[in-house]
């Protein structure tokens, strides 16, 4: 796992110096604190920061291949490197390392373009063609590694974090209003955008290619279902043992390493099955590591020490309060890169600062089965909404909501009038292509109202909701209705916040590496096949899993109430013992300064929550858009994080 950076230099031996990359590494040395390189020609420089895991003596990047015409810098994992190594040794290949990176680099010499279909892995990878004279940039087909890049001067750079690019002295951090209204209703950019105007992230399966000539950028893998009545022929008995076959192997390629590799207990199903075959597989390896609250309404300690005992993992558990979450809010933000609404990366941020204090580098997690086996309630919501659909004047069906929602008492106390009045936005369009999040995304406009008026006129009308509609266009068409939610959660929400804001950010802000069974292609094709009574049967989410689950993970975990993963915000951020960089975020003159909000609403909103015994939950998502947001103006466009003193000491420097 690496942190990488590069640029090319097809127009100006001026464009990217030396020195400017070794400051755009240094600025995400966390990514790989190990060791160090650069490849530098002509044409092309190339930059890593390593975390090594695997191959830790003479994996050193960037790296090329035996002529030196082919040069790569790599982020990620291969996890299937051991059996493409074999098939090119037996086409006549020999090998220098022993790492993943040499296997990609000879892979591209002997299939071209093409080799990517044969990676299953979490990458982003950066190779240089001398002979083509192309830059080729791909990223992993979810997109579990982030990969940033901008064009500039007819050049173009690319970095793992937009900061490293932001270390450029040519580039800028200016907010871009449409961008920020996307968040505020998807919490996440719509791809390939990021919050800053002209920075772009590569879209997850897809790669480009950039030289003097052209930029061209193609999807090599998308997410796909098959039309309605059109599934995969296979028995429910049937289904369970692929399930299992491919999420055992997947698992078991997860803990290739050449360091410890430990687990992350949530206390939920996923993460439970997880550790279970980990312990099939090397239960030499179980390690485990959880977070819990002090506020018992967040708190899962309870299950995720009855998972470690069941197990005889070691465990290491660490609980937090309130005012952990906003003490490092400003260091989730600055590694998350992007306005967020929810507090829930602070926790993930903490847990892996106690991985990476135990001197562990890789943790595997239970991430992407909600996903692909329906396991949100937004799954759920949107089946109810449809049943409630065809009786609109019911007042017992919308009652159907509240058992979703245990957790949330102003919904699960309240009465038909009020769910009628909260879930029955659009109700009735059933035949919308985004019926399933029409009514989240609706709630999270709500908080636009705090936009100033000059973002509204820049915004002229700018609708998010009617730009994700367009680029959807038929993609989904035939699609059951369970097939098009995923497709949704999983192409904008998943890689977007989950895999980024906390997933990638908050584990390798500490350098810690994330592995996800669940997000093996293999698993996703083969899941997304399965007819949606699988997965979702009735009310009952991930149906397969716990089926498949029975027996091997205590009952009481399988059993269990759903229950979202969540983090404290009210209590946070309010209240006199919150830090002083909340009230200063909140001053009038600094509201003002940054142009993107009202002041006088937002200000109202603080003292409100400040006041309040309980606040909305659309009020608490404000209050973190709005505290974010303001931190990313202060730390990235007003560069008011800190200095980058995070100089590389003895980078090697491979000249051509």
């Amino acid at each position: 796992m690496c942190g990488i950076a590069g640029g090319t230099r097809l127009t100006s031996l001026n464009s990217l110096t030396d020195n400017q990359l070794i400051n755009m590494l240094g600025r995400i040395k966390h990514r790989g604190p190990d060791e160090s390189g650069i490849y530098s020609s002509n044409d092309v420089a190339l930059g890593s920061v390593r975390l090594s895991i695997i191959d830790i003596e003479s994996g050193q990047q960037p790296l090329s291949n035996s002529n030196q015409n082919i040069w790569i810098t790599f982020n990620g994992e291969i996890f299937n490197y051991i059996e493409l190594r074999e098939e090119l040794q037996q086409k006549g290949y020999r090998f220098k390392t022993q790492s993943d990176t040499e296997v990609i680099v000879v892979l591209y010499e002997e299939y071209g373009i093409n080799f990517i279909s044969k990676l299953n892995g979490q990458f982003a990878i950066a190779i240089w063609d001398k002979r083509t004279k192309e830059l080729l940039l791909i990223r992993d087909r979810v997109g579990i590694r982030p990969l940033f890049y901008i064009q500039k001067n007819n050049e173009l750079y690319f970095a793992s974090e937009i900061k490293g690019l932001l270390e450029h002295p040519d580039i800028e951090a200016n907010i871009s209003p449409q961008s920020l209204s996307q968040i505020f209703t998807f919490w996440t950019c719509l791809r390939p955008n990021t919050i800053f105007k002209d920075i772009y992230e590569l879209p997850p399966g897809h790669y480009m290619i950039f030289s003097k000539s052209q930029i061209k950028i193609k999807a090599y893998w998308e997410l796909d279902f098959p039309k309605e009545n059109n599934y995969a022929n296979l028995s429910f008995e049937e289904a369970i043992g692929n399930f299992t076959e491919i999420l055992a192997d997947a698992v078991k390629i997860r803990l290739r390493a050449d360091v410890p590799v430990a687990a992350y207990l949530s206390g939920g199903i996923d993460s439970t099955v997880t550790t279970s075959l980990i312990r099939e597989v090397a239960p030499e390896m179980l390690q485990t590591f959880s977070v819990g609250f002090m506020d018992k309404e967040y708190d899962e300690t309870e299950y995720q020490n009855l998972a470690s005992d069941y197990y005889s993992t070691k465990h290491t558990g660490i609980k937090i309060n309130s005012a952990d979450i906003a003490e490092i809010f400003p260091e989730v933000v600055w590694h998350s890169e992007t306005p967020i609404l929810r507090t829930s990366p602070a926790p993930m941020y903490l847990l892996s600062k106690k991985v990476r204090d135990s001197n562990i580098k890789v943790v595997i997690t239970g991430e992407g089965a909600d996903e692909m086996l329906a396991g949100y309630n937004i799954f759920k919501e949107s089946k109810i909404r449809r049943f409630w659909a065809n009786q609109p004047g019911s007042k017992i069906r919308p009652l159907l909501l509240k058992k979703l929602y245990p957790y949330i008492s102003q919904i699960s106390e309240a009465n038909s009038a009020f769910l009628k009045f909260f879930f029955g936005y659009k109700l009735t369009e059933t035949d919308s292509p985004i019926y399933s999040h029409i009514l989240r995304w609706n709630n999270g406009n709500q908080i636009k109202k705090y936009f100033s008026k000059d973002l509204i006129n820049e915004l002229n009308g700018y609708s998010p909701i009617e730009d994700v509609i367009s680029q959807i266009g038929k993609k989904i068409d035939g699609y059951d209705h369970l097939a098009k939610a995923q497709w949704l959660e999983t192409n904008i929400f998943m890689s977007g916040y989950l895999l980024s804001s906390q997933g990638d950010r908050m584990a390798m802000a500490n350098s810690v590496e994330g592995r996800y069974p669940f997000l093996d292609y293999r698993l996703i094709e083969f899941c997304n096949s399965l007819e949606p009574d699988f997965k979702l049967k009735g009310l009952d989410e991930k149906y397969l899993l716990k089926k498949m689950a029975k027996g091997r993970i205590p009952d009481k975990i399988l059993n269990r109430p759903k229950q979202a993963y969540r983090a404290p915000i009210q209590n946070s951020f309010a209240g006199t013992k919150a830090p002083p960089y909340i009230n200063e975020l909140f001053d009038i003159h600094n509201i003002k300064n940054s142009g993107l909000f009202d002041s006088k609403k937002s200000i109202d909103l603080f003292k409100k929550i400040q006041s309040d015994t309980i606040s909305s939950e659309t009020e608490n998502m404000a209050l973190t858009a709005l505290l974010s947001t303001g931190l990313i103006v202060q730390q990235f466009q007003n560069k008011g994080r800190f200095e980058n003193n995070n100089i590389l000491k003895n980078c090697r420097i491979i000249k051509d």
